[in-house]
């Protein structure tokens, strides 16, 4: 009985050592994905579920995934809900994700300028022919049309981030952006004037991450980076080099490049600049 008292101590400090390993360094803005509510207690911001401009956490979330989907940082969201540890939010648990001084839905005008960066642009798309189905030349992407409906304040013209190949295109369901192919080290862009909301790889499915944030209604997403160059709070001018290509999280050495307005993700080709 001694000898079996001696290993469940042995085992309960070295559990303890590595949690305390993995808790070194810069907080990530992850999950605690522990059960929630089972002790009976009323869980933070229980009295807003459903009021617009909150949001229920739901099983898998993170503060990163929480803050794209609205068009938030996830350090916003840390701060507009008092948050004393980032990587503790509980299911159920009802967040703020919206400014405390803007109602839901309402666009103000942005926190960065929006007009055309001065430094070179991003070098347009150049595609080779398809041999595959799925894949097809980007040079016949039309003109983009969504900006248009933007206001002064919101309006931005987006140019390609990287050369290659589309290898995927938008899908609501399957996929949120679109895939471009190139070599390991091939240079992603800046699509557009921006800072760095996020740089990391705390997102499941899209390895190494950059996301910058434009204003208060658009986000990009840079996906399955070899390599970030920028962190974040970085201001980042549109054709600025932010990456270089790899296949992070991913079946092959792509570009996964998203657009969000106001957090739902769109067709970049629609509002990408024709080349």
């Amino acid at each position: 009985m001694l000898r079996a008292g001696m290993y469940v101590l042995v085992a309960s400090i070295a559990l303890g050592g590595l949690a305390g390993c993995a808790n070194k360094g810069r907080p990530a803005p992850v999950e605690d994905r522990s059960l929630a509510g089972t002790s009976g207690k009323s869980l933070p911001g229980a009295e807003n579920a459903g009021k617009p401009g909150y949001y229920s956490v739901k099983p898998g979330d993170t503060l990163i995934r929480i803050g794209m989907d609205h068009g938030q940082t996830w350090r916003d969201l840390v701060r507009w809900n008092g948050l004393e540890n980032p990587n503790l939010i509980e299911t159920g648990q009802v967040l703020r994700v919206t400014p405390p001084n803007q109602e839901a839905g309402v666009v103000v005008r942005p926190v960065l300028p929006s007009a055309p960066a001065t430094p070179q642009p991003a070098a347009p798309v150049v595609a080779a022919a398809a041999k595959s189905a799925a894949s097809a030349p980007l040079a016949s992407v039309p003109a983009p049309a969504a900006a248009a409906t933007e206001t002064v304040e919101d309006a931005l013209v987006f140019k390609w981030p990287t050369r290659g190949n589309l290898i995927a295109g938008f899908d609501e369901v399957k996929n949120k952006g679109l895939d471009i192919a190139g070599k390991a080290g091939d240079p992603v862009l800046a699509a557009a004037d921006g800072r760095v909301v996020y740089a990391g790889s705390g997102l499941r499915g899209y390895g190494n991450l950059i996301i910058l944030k434009h204003n208060n209604t658009y986000l990009t997403a840079y996906a399955h980076n070899q390599t970030l160059l920028v962190k974040e709070d970085q201001a980042i001018k549109q054709g600025q080099k932010i990456a270089e290509m790899g296949n992070s999280d991913a079946d092959q050495v792509k570009l996964h490049f998203e657009i969000r307005r106001q957090g739902k993700p769109v067709d970049p080709a629609k509002y990408l600049q024709a080349n």
